[in-house]
């Protein structure tokens, strides 16, 4: 990851660490600052990430009357960047292909190359959309995420059972009916 100073980031561990009146220095925190350089790494190796990119190359369909494709229930984590706190849940990714299909383990790598970056939930559901309408040439991309926000789960409010939705649609999935119908099959239980 380009950028990433992992020095810095654990001199500001310690720093924090003092600044709420601990010792940086006793036996249990010693190691913090490169714990939490280790999680930031990862949290964050995300950005500068070409998310488009991490479709792949699309297979050409031999049909024209291509149907579309839904996965369900593609489990994420982001960092919330108001308050740099996680954010954890589902996404329901829906795309109609257009001349071509990418493979389906593709599309959680986009999600997780978007969500691995200081994030908030909405410019995510659209960031996905995105790339997937531009990495996959769709004629319709539907996403939906939901998911729970530590800063609503454990700080302010402490509301530990609520979650925020959020939808992204492009093209053909603009359409409400055609939305409708997608969001009726996410809603459903396992096939």
């Amino acid at each position: 990851m380009t950028g990433f100073d992992r020095a810095r980031i654990e001199a500001a561990v310690a720093e924090i660490l003092a600044a709420i009146g601990e010792d940086p220095s006793r036996p249990g925190l010693v190691s913090t600052p490169s714990r939490v350089a280790d999680a930031y790494a990862e949290f964050f190796s995300g950005l500068g990430v070409d998310a488009a990119a991490e479709l792949g190359e699309p297979v050409p369909l031999e049909s024209d009357r291509a149907e579309t494709v839904l996965l369900r229930d593609i489990a994420f984590r982001s960092v919330c960047e108001h308050h740099l706190l996680p954010f954890l849940g589902v996404a329901h990714v829906a795309y109609l292909p257009g001349e071509s299909v990418v493979g389906l383990g593709r599309i959680p790598r986009v999600i997780d190359a978007l969500a691995a970056r200081p994030q908030i939930q909405e410019r995510l559901s659209e960031q996905i959309a995105d790339a997937i309408e531009r990495g996959a040439g769709a004629r319709g991309v539907l996403v939906v995420l939901d998911a729970s926000h530590a800063c609503v789960t454990t700080r302010g409010p402490r509301q530990t059972a609520a979650t925020t939705v959020t939808v992204a649609s492009r093209g053909a999935f603009t359409d409400p009916v055609a939305r409708a119908e997608l969001m009726a099959l996410i809603g459903r239980g396992p096939a």
